[in-house]
C-alpha cells in the first residue's frame, strides 16, 4: 500500500463518519425551512438550534458506530505503519 491508498482510505472513512450527520443536518434544515415558509415565521434560532440539538443527539447515538470505524481504521494504519518501517 502506498501513500496514494492511505490518503484515499482517509478520504474515504471522513466521508463515510461525516456524511449521516450532514444528511440529518440537511433533512432537519429542509423540515425548519418548510415550516418557516408556511407558518412566515424567519427567526434565525430557529433554525440553528434544532439542527444543533439533533445534529447532537444523532451523533450522540451513532458513537459506538464511528468509535468502531475510528479504532478499526487507527489499528490498519498502524499496521501499514509498521510494514513501512521495515
Amino acid at each position: 500500500m502506498d501513500l496514494i491508498a492511505i490518503a484515499e482510505n482517509t478520504v474515504k472513512i471522513i466521508l463515510i463518519l461525516g456524511l449521516p450527520s450532514l444528511i440529518v443536518s440537511m433533512i432537519i434544515g429542509l423540515i425548519i425551512s418548510i415550516f418557516q415558509a408556511v407558518t412566515q415565521v424567519s427567526d434565525a434560532s430557529l433554525a440553528f438550534v434544532p439542527k444543533v440539538i439533533i445534529v447532537s443527539i444523532f451523533i450522540l447515538i451513532s458513537f459506538p458506530w464511528i468509535g468502531d470505524h475510528i479504532i478499526t481504521y487507527t489499528k490498519d494504519l498502524w499496521d501499514i505503519i509498521l510494514v513501512f518501517g521495515q
